[in-house]
Order: structure tokens, then C-alpha cells, then sequence
């Protein structure tokens, strides 16, 4: 955990953290790492970015998975952030995607970095 910056008291009289940033950003690696049919409960859940990286290269391909990412994360996530922009590229045997967002809650913008090593 780390402070709020700016610095200020929250409603327990103490250094106020930012805890709720953190778990935003570990709820967003999950949308883009699960697949689809993954959760027993919530077989929708997901955006399916990993099974679209082995398809074709093409800018049709990369305007998909971006609009595919962008909209699976607004549907799972559109209550506690507004995404701004979704950009993934794979280098080497790796997928890198780049997420920034505004948090609703304070209206700060964030970006936020993932890697993930490719089957």
C-alpha cells in the first residue's frame, strides 16, 4: 500500500492509502488473462485476448483485439473505471498490453502495464 497523494486524513484519522488502485489494477489482468468458459459461474467472463494473439497478424486483427479488450473491460469493469485507449503488442514470445483509464471513483487517470509470457 501507498500513500494518498495528494497527502491527506482519511475517515479513521489516519494517512489515507491507496489500496482500492491496487486491487482495480489486479481486477483488470484478470479480464484480460481469463478466457472465456474459464469460470464455472461466470462463463462469460474475460476478454479472450490470448486465443486471438495466434490469429493472422493484420491492422484488422489489432483494431479487434483493441476493441474487443476495450469493451470487455467496460463491461466488467465500467462502474469502477472509464477506459481511455487499449494498446497490445507482442514481442518475442511475449503479449504486452498497456491500459489507461480514468478511476471513477476520484476521476484520476492511470496507466497500467501487463506482461504475459504466451503458451
Amino acid at each position: 500500500m501507498t500513500l494518498e497523494f495528494p497527502y491527506r486524513i482519511d475517515s479513521r484519522g489516519r494517512s489515507a492509502e491507496r489500496e482500492a488502485d491496487a486491487r482495480i489494477r489486479q481486477m483488470i489482468e484478470q479480464v484480460l488473462f481469463t478466457q472465456p468458459g474459464e469460470r464455472v459461474n461466470r462463463p462469460d467472463f474475460g476478454c479472450g485476448l490470448l486465443q486471438l494473439v495466434f490469429a493472422p497478424n493484420s491492422d484488422a486483427l489489432a483494431a479487434a483485439l483493441q476493441s474487443t479488450v476495450q469493451g470487455s473491460l467496460q463491461q466488467w469493469l465500467g462502474e469502477l473505471i472509464e477506459v481511455e485507449g487499449v494498446q497490445i503488442e507482442h514481442v518475442d514470445e511475449r503479449l504486452q498490453v498497456s491500459v489507461q483509464y480514468i478511476v471513477r471513483r476520484d476521476r484520476e487517470r492511470q496507466l497500467a502495464n501487463f506482461s504475459r509470457a504466451l503458451p
